[in-house]
């Protein structure tokens, strides 16, 4: 008999993929931003560490988050996208990546509560 263990659609890791412009992350890490109206991006350099900030539009309401640090989050069933193409010239300056032609690296990354954001961990490349 055999001993069968069934496939689960949904992704066990939070992953984030990094392209030339975009960070787009799957379902599973896509999760944490169902309410956000923008998200702040952080760079941890020493650490090598990307927050990705969800913001409400409850909390942007309020006026402290200066519109320059606000990036547009694209929700769509299966994953979810921030754009900036600068943001992402500094993380391939950073840690080496080249992004020619087309290619895009994936991370592991996971939710701090403490900080509130997702960590993706530029140390923590899938092959």
């Amino acid at each position: 008999m055999a001993n069968f263990i069934w496939a689960s659609k949904r992704p066990l890791d939070d992953l984030a993929t990094l392209y030339e412009s975009n960070i787009t992350l799957n379902k599973s890490a896509s999760s944490y931003f169902e309410h956000a109206y923008v998200v702040l991006l952080g760079l941890d350099k020493e650490k090598k560490l990307i927050a990705v900030k969800p913001v409400t539009k409850d909390e942007l309401a309020l006026g402290y988050i200066p519109e320059d640090q606000q990036h547009n989050i694209t929700l769509k069933s299966s994953y979810s996208r921030i754009c900036n193409k600068m943001f992402m010239k500094e993380i391939g300056e950073l840690i080496k990546l080249s992004f020619a032609n087309n290619v895009s690296y994936k991370f592991k990354c996971h939710w701090d509560k403490a900080q509130k954001s997702l960590i993706i961990d530029l140390n923590d490349r899938e092959v």
